[in-house]
């Protein structure tokens, strides 16, 4: 494990999280980047290419072109549509009600580079709502206001303990960081 703390190129308090319960020494830098992608990107390319993005601006930062950087995206795919983060409340709601009895996708791209070296991939795990009543996703909306998640929700959350009926894959890619597969990364670095 490395002692030298990396570069985490997130805000996110999950990732840093999971980063903190894996016992990974780091610290936080993020610049402003753009998360638009284009069209054609396969959607299991679109979160690597966020990410890579997000990892190279701080790359470009004085001092940390040679450091370990690690940065991530997720989204949610619904019948191979990405379904970002809302807008406002009935754009939360209206999400939900579209995930609601289906089952979707979690994509989260990761992205290390330290110096010209680059390990990315993709982790997917496949999560199943239950049918979920208007009044049960108004309260999750009103009381957790999800706004600043892509797919609406987040799986640690009420919502994730009452309305999930099953998950294959990284409960924790779910959360924003497949972590053990991080790990494993750094250690090839």
């Amino acid at each position: 494990m490395t002692t030298t703390p990396i570069i985490l190129a997130s805000q996110s308090p999950r990732r840093k999280m999971l980063l903190e319960w894996a016992e990974v020494p780091f610290e936080i830098l993020v610049q402003e980047t753009d998360e638009s992608y284009p069209v054609q990107l396969p959607v299991t390319d679109i979160a690597i290419h966020i990410a890579k993005n997000k990892a190279l601006a701080v790359q470009a930062q004085p001092g940390c072109a040679n450091r370990t950087i690690l940065a991530a995206d997720t989204i949610v795919v619904l019948d191979n549509e990405v379904i970002g983060k809302p807008k406002d409340r009935e754009h939360a709601l209206q999400i939900l009600r579209k995930l609601s009895g289906r089952q979707h996708q979690v994509i989260t791209g990761a992205v290390l580079l330290q110096g010209e070296k680059e390990i990315a991939f993709a982790d997917i795990t496949e999560v199943a709502f239950h049918l979920l009543t208007e009044e049960q996703l108004c309260f999750y909306v009103d009381k957790y206001k999800p706004y600043d998640k892509a797919g609406a929700y987040a799986i640690q959350e009420w919502i994730g303990v009452v309305g999930i009926k099953s998950v294959k894959g990284d409960f924790y890619n779910v959360m924003g960081l497949p972590v053990s597969r991080v790990v494993q990364a750094l250690e090839q670095l």
